[in-house]
């Protein structure tokens, strides 16, 4: 926060005595000169303000390395990834659930689903916005013998295909027209959304208003070279915990499917740490040297310095990979940070997992989260301590200013009331001096020219 108390402004003397200028010139010296400690105050508290400023941009940069850091335990443990032989037949996604390993199926058939049409009218419907297939203004529509209750808003085709499709029966309707552009047969067709041989029956009243189209049946498919066959009513379906698998075409061979732990996740969690890194370096930098920021000569620079130096030297001791470089993470000669990604895929998986650890159980993580934390923390940190050090200070240089301002006006009031009277005094003995100067010459006048007569 900045000062609270701008400058005292130039006094002014009024004055009628020929001293007035005078005057004015002690007054504004001596309240100038009474004020040389509060505009020390107000640049001492403009220093702690640039300093505090410089820490919250030091803690956001700081933030930034720390989510960094959190992103590689996030992505330590890889990611379980799919990769299909023959992405044409099927396609596969994982979940975490999903164990590594080899598997396989065989899609024999795809299904289908089951369609039903409208019967043609007495009269067709030659405009769906305004006709239906029935006058009847509640439907029942049967699927597998259950029965829904269809009430369209409005007496026409399309009303009635919006009603069923906002009943969650299992079905999805459109319209299509089986007659010519000039001569239109708009048809209602209700399709099953599951691969069976469904029963679908839409009647108005007691009139049956649909005819099967086509009866669907399930898709088949075989597992890891089993003789058995798999019915599914869906195309999507779970061959394992965690892998569902979506059928795409029919094959005559089985389909391999490789489920494995992925760690590009994790390369580039520690390519964007080694980013935020070095701006963090790069941040701290400006404070230290000929050409320091406001925090220079501080000690939280050098906190912020050796919390640096100890993530980027980090070293277990044991493994094949026991530092950063080994994990493709090295310092350059100037400070900064670089990730090598063929360092990292060389390393054996396990012993990278060995040496990240996690931040409450050991290993690189554990040390780094410390020692962000020991920095960044919003209650205890070092930056948020220095903060709140300096917003004291700040705060206390505020009011010495408020009170050596006060000092000041009334010093100021006390010498101006004391200068208004000595001029008003002086004022007055000039005054006299003119009126008895100007009583002699008059006299003096009268008596020289008696004298000369």
């Amino acid at each position: 926060m900045a000062s609270s108390t701008s400058s005292i402004a130039s006094p002014t003397f009024n004055g009628s005595s020929t001293f007035s200028s005078s005057f004015q010139q002690v007054l504004t010296r001596a309240v100038q000169m009474a004020s040389l400690p509060i505009q020390q105050l107000q640049n001492n508290v403009n220093d702690l303000t640039n300093r505090q400023t410089a820490l919250t941009q030091l803690e956001s940069t700081f933030q930034s390395l720390d989510v960094a850091l959190q992103n590689i335990g996030v992505a330590s443990g890889g990611g379980i990834s799919a990769n299909v032989s023959d992405q044409s037949v099927v396609s596969a996604t994982t979940t975490s659930a999903a164990q590594p390993g080899t598997y396989s199926i065989q899609v024999d058939g795809l299904g289908s689903y089951t369609t039903a049409v409208s019967q043609a009218g007495s009269t067709a419907v030659t405009d769906p916005t305004t006709q239906n297939i029935s006058s009847a203004s509640s439907f029942t529509l049967s699927v597998n013998g259950t029965n829904t209750t269809i009430t369209p808003a409005d007496a026409s085709l399309e009303g009635l295909a919006t009603a069923i499709n906002g009943s969650s029966a299992g079905v999805q309707a459109t319209i299509v027209n089986l007659g010519s552009t000039t001569s239109p047969d708009y048809r209602l067709v209700v399709t099953g959304t599951s691969l069976n041989a469904d029963s679908i029956q839409l009647t108005g009243g007691s009139t049956n208003l649909l005819s099967t189209l086509s009866t669907g049946s399930p898709a088949t498919y075989k597992v890891n070279g089993t003789g058995t066959e798999v019915s599914s009513s869906s195309r999507q379906v779970t061959i394992s915990p965690g892998l569902t698998v979506t059928l795409l075409d029919t094959s005559t061979q089985p389909d391999s499917i490789t489920v494995s732990t992925d760690y590009s996740t994790l390369q580039g969690a520690l390519s964007s740490f080694a980013t935020a890194y070095n701006s963090a370096v790069t941040a701290v930098g400006r404070q230290i040297g000929q050409n320091a920021g406001a925090l220079s000569g501080q000690s939280i620079v050098y906190t912020l310095t050796n919390v640096l130096q100890s993530i980027s030297q980090y070293a277990s001791g044991s493994g094949s990979v026991a530092s950063l470089n080994d994990l493709g993470l090295s310092i350059d000669q100037t400070g900064q940070m670089s990730f090598n990604a063929s360092a990292f895929n060389g390393q054996n998986v396990a012993a990278i997992t060995q040496f990240l650890g996690s931040a409450s159980a050991g290993g690189f993580m554990q040390a780094a989260t410390d020692a962000m934390t020991s920095i960044d923390d919003p209650n205890l940190g070092d930056i948020e301590t220095e903060y709140n050090a300096l917003q004291n200070q700040i705060v206390n240089q505020n009011q010495q200013i408020a009170d050596d301002q006060a000092r000041v006006n009334l010093m100021q009031t006390n010498l101006q009331d004391e200068l208004t009277q000595a001029d008003a005094a002086i004022a007055a003995l000039q005054s006299q001096k003119t009126y008895y100067t100007e009583l002699f010459q008059a006299e003096y006048n009268n008596n020289g020219t008696g004298s000369g007569g």
